[in-house]
């Protein structure tokens, strides 16, 4: 290859300095350089096709034949070595190598460039993110590794593997410190959580005995309420307490306050239990009332400080035991006269309900007529108390038939409640299933049976036990949920009226309102009644928010339909690029258009990119058309090369015509680049083969010719009607030096004895050419010339047969050079 390559560049690195004497080369050495130039200008256009290495292309830029191979060669050479040396070599000879090589080298310095700032860019990233990893400065931490990633992301795609783990390491420390953070900060919030349930607990109990001490509660509360209370706060206070410093003095204020609880509820539920004895004493006899009441009231103990229930007052009355004297209002006559009547009514429908035997009915009139009967005044007291003893008996005998009837599906109830208890749940669910055993229990009217009602309700209390702690926390949540619809609220109220909506971001708009909806959808579970202020604010707010965003919705949306409307124009639209440059156009804009309603914006982009489709798939249709017409076109010429692949110079001149033709005609149908190369190559090589034809035919004529001068010793008839132009008459020559031209023109050997002459000629040649400048003839004509001076020149005496014979020869060697 390195040969083949100085072979080319020869003519270019060799050529001679011109003496001013030298004579000027004749017309025929002129045309043999310009051939030679024009073999060597295909031959490197070939070599350039070829893909050559980097060291042929800089020799190319430097040494080719033409500027255009020169500027192309330049073009493809991308060694930067080698570019700054064909610079150097071109600077001051050739303008395009030049500039085209100059423009390369700074596209690659500007590589380097851009590929060392992203170097250092990554090295800088790596090191800022393993500082972060162990910076003690907390403040903004997440913030600065977000900022980190965002700027790495940008360089990702340059970064090696070992730079990406490395950042990658990094990171996954910095998220692990982050992770530390978050957890120290939450830890540290639940403290002040426990702090802030231990303060409320204490003060929920401070309250409660004050009220309880004071009175304000009205009557004695529930011995359940009361229980729920204790429970609730003792499992609040334990929650508070756990894994958490707590002051001893704290401590002691809530021990002293939960015992003072204890000890009333203690006292409340005893009380509750002696009700019915209380009622019995009611309904004795007048003289062992007392008795019966002091037995009673030694089982009673009431807590200190704690004010004394109604109930309690009146059994000191019937002990005989005088209570401690407490404030009472003054009775309206009207009110006790109420209360009487409603006493009467009361017995009446207990009566009724006894006659139907309705259990449940009955108990609860019996209540409400006792509680009555001890709101009167004890005058008032006696017209009743003869038929309160009455009912009241005929009760028991209804309450001992209806336990008898009713106490295996109680006990029934409890084996289930205690089943219910031992079984893991869902929270919500099995707080269902208690009520609606609860209800059963109650349908049957309740249990005179104290053993069977404790069971019952000692497995109900075991069973809500896990469910205490999920509905407290529910109701923590609701209140949670609560204010952070409140701050949501706020925050929209706030947005609505600072929202300048001349220049408002409408996209941020929408981002708020859709986020605004989202959170409030997330703050669930919340209290109804709590939630309806809310709610209406809520709602209204939105609609604030809705109406200018509906309007620019509204407003894009005619945007776009006008954009898909052009797009449909454009479907059937020639030129075709013209209409696929449309397209694209409106493709920008329609990402420019903003904020739309979701649904309709799908209806308009499906119908916008059906358009587009349309129109890009004419592009496919027409590339595909041509895709086929070449392969078409291309197996046709494969076939032309198969047929004319054994062409040489022995083919008859019809078969090398027909050749050419066809291979014009290929050339001119749709070939891929390799075919067409090809098909170019076969129809040069049969010009070749035609024009090397034609010269023998020429050759041969002339050979004629100068055989039948050299016979007649005189110019001979039927030469060529131009050859008279190509005489010169006047010019002395003999036929010697004219044969010594021709072999010289030709290449071809000559006689030892006229070397000496050849040379004389050469030298006058020579001369002959440096004068003529660049408008010398080609070999071929000048030797034309010599032919028709041997055929045609009068006086030509020593053309024998001899020099006829080598002027023949001469010929047959242009031809074979050729």
């Amino acid at each position: 290859m390195a040969a083949f390559i100085q072979k080319l560049f020869k003519t270019r690195k060799a050529t001679p300095v011109k003496h001013p004497s030298a004579p000027e080369p004749s017309e025929s050495s002129r045309q043999e350089t310009e051939e030679k130039r024009d073999n060597q200008r295909q031959q490197q256009s070939e070599l350039l096709a070829s893909q050559p290495s980097p060291e042929t292309l800089a020799e190319l830029a430097t040494d080719g034949v033409t500027a255009a191979i020169r500027l192309e060669a330049a073009r493809q050479l991308a060694d930067e070595a080698l570019l700054q040396q064909v610079q150097k070599l071109a600077k001051g000879r050739d303008k395009g190598v030049y500039q085209t090589v100059k423009q390369t080298l700074q596209a690659i310095r500007e590589q380097q460039s851009e590929e060392a700032a992203n170097q250092e860019k990554l090295a800088r990233l790596i090191a800022q993110v393993k500082e972060q990893a162990i910076s003690e400065d907390t403040k903004l931490y997440q913030a600065r590794l977000e900022a980190l990633l965002e700027s790495w992301k940008t360089v990702e795609d340059k970064a090696s593997t070992e730079q990406t783990q490395a950042f990658l390491e990094a990171v996954h420390q910095c998220r692990a410190r982050l992770q530390q953070l978050q957890e120290a900060r939450e830890e540290e919030q639940r403290h002040r959580d426990q702090a802030g349930q231990r303060h409320e607990t204490l003060a929920l109990l401070q309250r409660t005995l004050e009220d309880l001490k004071s009175g304000e509660t009205g009557e004695t509360p529930s011995p359940s309420a009361l229980d729920a209370l204790q429970k609730t706060q003792e499992n609040r206070w334990l929650e508070a307490t756990r894994d958490t410093h707590v002051e001893k003095n704290e401590q002691k204020n809530y021990e002293q306050a939960m015992q003072s609880l204890r000890s009333y509820l203690s006292a409340v539920r005893q009380l509750e239990q002696a009700r019915t004895r209380l009622a019995e004493i009611e309904l004795s006899e007048p003289a062992q009332q007392p008795a019966i009441a002091s037995a009673l009231l030694k089982d009673l103990t009431w807590p200190e400080g704690f004010r004394q229930p109604q109930s309690l007052i009146h059994l000191q009355e019937l002990a005989g035991k005088v209570p401690t004297p407490e404030p009472t209002p003054a009775i309206d006559r009207e009110k006790l006269k109420a209360l009487v009547d409603e006493l009467a009514q009361t017995l009446a429908a207990l009566d009724a309900a006894l006659d139907t035997k309705q259990h449940r009915e009955s108990r609860q009139l019996l209540k409400q007529a006792q509680n009555l009967f001890q709101k009167l005044q004890p005058g008032q007291r006696r017209q009743f108390q003869a038929r309160m003893h009455l009912l009241a008996g005929q009760f028991r005998e209804l309450d001992d038939w209806q336990g008898f009837a009713t106490e295996p599906k109680q006990v029934s109830l409890c084996e289930q409640m205690e089943y219910l208890a031992e079984q893991p749940m869902e929270p919500e669910a099995k707080a269902e299933r208690i009520k609606e055993l609860q209800n059963e229990w109650r349908d049957l009217g309740g249990s005179s049976n104290r053993p069977l009602w404790e069971r019952f309700k000692s497995a109900s209390d075991r069973a809500y036990e896990p469910c205490k702690a999920y509905f407290e926390a529910k109701s923590d949540l609701k209140k949670t949920n609560l204010e952070k619809r409140q701050a949501i609220c706020d925050q929209l109220a706030a947005f609505v009226e600072e929202a300048d909506w001349d220049t408002i971001d409408w996209k941020a708009a929408e981002q708020i309102h859709q986020t605004a909806r989202q959170e409030w959808k997330e703050a669930w579970p919340i209290d109804f009644r709590d939630n309806r202020q809310v709610q209406k604010r809520f709602d209204s707010l939105l609609k604030q928010l809705e109406r200018p965003l509906n309007e620019e919705r509204q407003k894009n949306e005619a945007l776009k339909k006008d954009i898909v409307e052009k797009a449909q124009a454009l479907v059937d639209h020639e030129p075709l690029q013209e209409a696929m440059d449309e397209a694209k156009a409106l493709q920008s804009q329609w990402k420019a258009v903003g904020i739309t309603r979701h649904r309709e914006d799908r209806k308009l982009w499906k119908a916008f990119r059906r358009a587009c489709d349309d129109i890009f798939a004419r592009r496919e249709a027409h590339r595909s058309n041509r895709q086929r017409a070449s392969e078409e076109a291309d197996e046709a010429a494969r076939e032309l090369l198969r047929q004319y692949a054994n062409l040489h110079t022995g083919s008859d001149d019809i078969t090398l015509q027909q050749a050419r033709e066809a291979l014009a005609r290929a050339d001119a149908t749709p070939l891929g680049n390799d075919m067409r190369q090809q098909v170019q190559q076969l129809c040069q090589q049969v010009n070749k083969l035609v024009r090397s034809r034609e010269l023998s035919a020429r050759i041969a004529g002339w050979q004629t010719l100068i055989e039948a001068r050299a016979s007649a010793q005189e110019t001979v008839q039927g030469a060529p009607d131009h050859w008279p132009r190509l005489v010169n008459r006047n010019e002395a020559i003999n036929a010697r030096d004219l044969v010594i031209r021709a072999e010289i023109l030709a290449g071809a050997d000559t006689p030892a004895e006229d070397q000496g002459r050849r040379m004389e000629l050469q030298v006058e040649r020579l001369a002959q050419g440096m004068g003529a400048g660049s408008s010398a003839s080609s070999p071929l004509e000048e030797l034309e010339k010599l032919v028709a001076h041997w055929c045609l020149l009068p006086g030509l005496e020593d053309a024998t047969a001899e020099y006829a014979g080598r002027l023949s020869r001469a010929l047959e060697a242009l031809n074979q050079a050729d």
